[in-house]
């Protein structure tokens, strides 16, 4: 039995030990090499990634540290806003965030197993600090700022103006990503307010001041249209009277030249034949003055009247100068 051992069991269990001398380094991971749990080297898998040779277990351990980006999802908080009105307190509003961070470095790696540990260490560790600094800029803004934003644009510059708040100077000429670096060894890449929700306390009160400010949008809405269709009226009153006048102006226009032309035509007319002319305003004239009259005229028929029906005037020769279509004139 012994010497069965001596030949198969021993050493297989030597190359087993023997094998724990060699270790890889994966390219997304730092090697950080103790012995004896005194840290002696770290491989970063940026640049030393493949197969190492250490002293082996127990004399020399690996622990494994994830180079590549982490995220830790930030547990609730609740915090209370601010009241720029009345300088006091405002509701209740729940702020869920998120961080993400990695180990940028083999210094940093070794500040991070020294202080923290472990991914999950680090998320009880990260998580309370930024809730305190998350809740403390909350309880400095009002509700308003941060429920009336509905526009893509202005959502995106609220959440910048929290990220720069949450990210910077702490009060003590620190950031809290220097701080935290120097600290833990983590380099945190950003960190956003994923969502705002309300208490079952205050939604009601929430939903209230929603409907406010749309009806406050509303109200504006409506008087910018009022605003447009007043000048749009203006706008088409103003052309409407410009037109007419220039209508009223053409129309005069157009009268004076008719009336100079029918004077024109007149002369003639009367330089013609003046008797004629004389004649056919007598008719006019006597046409006027029995249409507009219903009374019942009875006239002798010696009256002036009928001398121009009885006796017209005589037809004159045309002038030469006349085309052959007026050259004669029935007698009337």
């Amino acid at each position: 039995m012994t010497w069965f051992l001596l030949r198969f069991v021993l050493p297989i269990l030597l190359l087993v030990w023997l094998r724990t001398a060699f270790y890889t380094v994966d390219y997304s991971e730092f090697a950080y090499i103790t012995r004896f749990g005194e840290p002696i080297c770290i491989h970063n898998g940026q640049t030393d990634a493949g197969l190492h040779l250490k002293a082996p277990w127990p004399i020399d351990s690996v622990l494994r540290i994830d180079r590549r980006l982490q995220a830790i999802d930030l547990p609730a908080v609740e915090s209370l806003t601010r009241d720029p009105m009345n300088q006091t307190v405002d509701k209740t509003l729940a702020v869920d965030a998120f961080m993400t961070w990695r180990v940028p470095d083999a210094a940093a790696a070794d500040r991070f197993v020294r202080t923290v540990g472990t991914a999950e260490q680090a998320r009880r560790i990260l998580g309370p600090r930024i809730n305190g600094r998350l809740a403390t800029i909350i309880s400095t803004m009002p509700l308003d700022d941060l429920i009336s934003v509905a526009e893509p644009a202005a959502i995106e510059e609220r959440s910048n103006k929290l990220r720069a708040a949450l990210l910077g100077d702490d009060g003590r000429g620190e950031s809290l990503q220097e701080k935290v670096l120097s600290e833990y060894g983590i380099e945190i890449v950003d960190l956003r307010v994923r969502r705002f929700s309300y208490p079952e306390a205050v939604r009601a009160s929430i939903a209230e001041r929603i409907r406010s400010e749309r009806a406050r949008k509303v109200a504006d809405y409506d008087s910018e249209g009022r605003q447009k269709a007043a000048e749009i009226l203006s706008a088409a009153d103003r052309d409407a009277r410009t037109i007419e006048a220039e209508a009223r102006a053409q129309k005069q226009r157009i009268e004076g030249q008719a009336d100079v032309e029918a004077d024109r035509i007149r002369n003639e007319a009367q330089v013609r034949d003046p008797e004629f002319y004389a004649f056919l305003q007598k008719l006019k004239a006597y046409q006027t003055m029995l249409s507009e009259s219903r009374d019942l005229l009875l006239l002798s028929t010696r009256h002036p009247l009928f001398d121009l029906l009885l006796g017209p005037p005589k037809q004159l020769p045309p002038p030469p100068n006349l085309p052959d279509d007026t050259k004669t004139r029935a007698t009337p």
